[in-house]
């Protein structure tokens, strides 16, 4: 069944899309304090798409990262008693309560591999504002974990480029159907 290769050709039209920058630059800002999609979604395909831009969009993606980092920040400085109950009902109150561990043990340490880690980094910038974390050190730690983390991710895709999008678009379908497969592997191994 051919599901993942029209999805791919669609997100890859979007990645050359006139307005493609700002759409991933808002996603890049709410991914950072509240969206749970990451902008590698986006940042992967617009630097395959267009390789030469592959920097820039990095760059772009890492500064609208840290502001939004720093709106979690706010929000977790400002409105926690009201983010709280959202955390709990949404069943991320366990892995906050975790984050805060690691930023006793960790601090800056923590808010830096969580930039550049896999791991919600919203979390993070959400407990930084909690715990009052001194501003410039998490901006930093910021600035030096996404801009790490997307810097990679551009320059990885530009360097494949159209070859790597050509050969991905041949092999999408198996690809997709495999990484479902594992989900649910994972998702039937955490049952049990």
């Amino acid at each position: 069944m051919r599901l993942f290769g029209p999805l791919y050709d669609r997100a890859m039209g979007w990645a050359r899309h006139a307005h493609a920058r700002w759409y991933l630059a808002g996603l890049s800002f709410a991914e950072s304090s509240f969206f749970p999609i990451p902008p590698d979604v986006m940042l992967a395909p617009m630097s395959m798409a267009r390789p030469d831009r592959a920097r820039y969009y990095a760059l772009l993606t890492t500064i609208a990262s840290v502001l939004g980092g720093l709106a979690g920040y706010l929000i977790g400085m400002l409105a926690f008693h009201w983010v709280e109950p959202v955390l709990i009902d949404h069943g991320y109150h366990a892995k906050y309560l975790q984050v805060r561990e690691w930023f006793d043990a960790w601090g800056f340490w923590a808010v830096f591999l969580a930039g550049f880690s896999p791991v919600p980094y919203k979390l993070f910038t959400i407990t930084a504002g909690v715990v009052g974390m001194n501003l410039p050190a998490f901006l930093l730690a910021s600035l030096v974990g996404r801009g790490a983390r997307f810097f990679l991710v551009a320059l990885i895709m530009a360097r494949g480029g159209p070859a790597m999008e050509a050969k991905l678009r041949t092999h999408i379908d198996v690809l997709g159907w495999l990484t479902v497969l594992i989900v649910c592997v994972v998702v039937l191994l955490t049952w049990l």
